[in-house]
């Protein structure tokens, strides 16, 4: 059985969200050549949580963050 990990995805804004999708590219890459599973959780930072929520940083990231065994951050500005 292979080992599974939960990844939070932050993309941000500006560059952010183009550089986060080539990154996943590469970890699904990764994890299928050495055998584990990635499952991803899209999370909202920056300019993109304010558009979306009005405030810089939810209260549902912070609560998912802690869930997840890493988190995948772009960039915010």
């Amino acid at each position: 059985m292979s080992k599974s990990y939960k990844i939070g995805v932050i993309k941000g804004d500006g560059i952010g969200p183009e550089i986060i999708d080539e990154a996943i590219k590469v970890l699904d890459a990764v994890s299928v050549t050495q055998g584990f599973n990635l499952k991803y959780e899209e999370m909202l930072l920056g300019g993109a949580a304010i558009d979306e929520t009005g405030v810089p940083l939810p209260e549902e990231t912070i609560k998912g963050v802690k869930k997840c065994d890493a988190v995948l951050f772009g960039a915010i500005g």
